[in-house]
């Protein structure tokens, strides 16, 4: 599904990813981790498109196809999905329409005809009791004045309505406690198909307490410098990140 082939990307002016390769098939769920600074939050945003992420060389393929030529919303019409670290606010701008745009603009993008405003608010608050979501944070503007975890369940919430074919949680775990955790981490269960593929970018092994990955690959200066599976972030949690950041170096 995904293929990355000799990724080197720099943001203003500083190379940060350096060579980066990855492949990820469908139903698969891969952790990224990583120390600060290893580029972890840059992959996560060249994936989407951000303008400041400049790619200098290599490729990003999605089902075969090329997304360097193609900017964040056409992206997100191929089906790619990110989740950020730290959500934006965005006052003026009511939560329930902000679903409504999002979604039929994907529905536009696939020739298949808009929700209808009942279908749709049927459809956001039955998702929304199910994420755990309180529905008055529905009819608030995005994201303002929302809890950290809130601000997680509201994009998980917008994941499972968008139905990616990636989703790209970039250290979703972040700012959270235990119980909103939990709660996150079985919104992203729930929402693992055969046919959707997950990154996970995470500096801790805890979230993966909670979501098992398949693979787990570790972020050092802009590559991938090691995988493995569950074990691995086991290792991590045990040892640090020197161990292997000094077997990268040598």
């Amino acid at each position: 599904m995904l293929t990355i082939k000799n990724l080197s990307v720099t943001v203003s002016g500083k190379e940060i990813l350096n060579g980066l390769n990855l492949e990820v098939n469908k139903g698969e769920t891969h952790a990224i981790m990583g120390p600060n600074g290893s580029g972890k939050s840059t992959l996560a945003y060249t994936l989407a498109g951000h303008k400041e992420c400049v790619v200098s060389n290599g490729n990003i393929l999605l089902n075969h196809e090329s997304l360097l030529d193609l900017d964040t919303e056409h992206r997100a019409h191929k089906g790619l999905f990110l989740a950020m670290q730290y959500p934006v606010e965005l006052p003026g701008v009511n939560n329930m329409t902000f679903m409504r745009e999002s979604l039929n603009s994907i529905r536009r993008s696939k020739g298949e005809k808009e929700y209808d405003s009942l279908e749709l608010i049927n459809l956001i608050r039955q998702t929304a009791k199910q994420l755990k979501l309180d529905e008055k944070l529905l009819k608030r503007n995005v994201n303002e004045g929302f809890s950290g975890g809130e601000k997680k369940r509201n994009e998980i919430l917008q994941m499972a309505l968008l139905e990616p074919k990636l989703a790209i949680l970039d250290e979703t775990d972040s700012g959270l406690d235990i119980d909103a955790l939990r709660i996150i981490a079985n919104g992203v269960n729930m929402l693992r198909t055969p046919e959707r593929a997950i990154i996970l970018i995470t500096h801790y092994q805890r979230l993966l307490d909670y979501i098992q990955p398949d693979y787990v690959h570790v972020l050092i200066d802009g590559k991938i410098v090691r995988s493995g599976d569950k074990q691995l972030a086991l290792e991590l949690e045990d040892k640090g990140y020197n161990w292997i950041v000094d077997g990268a170096a040598a």
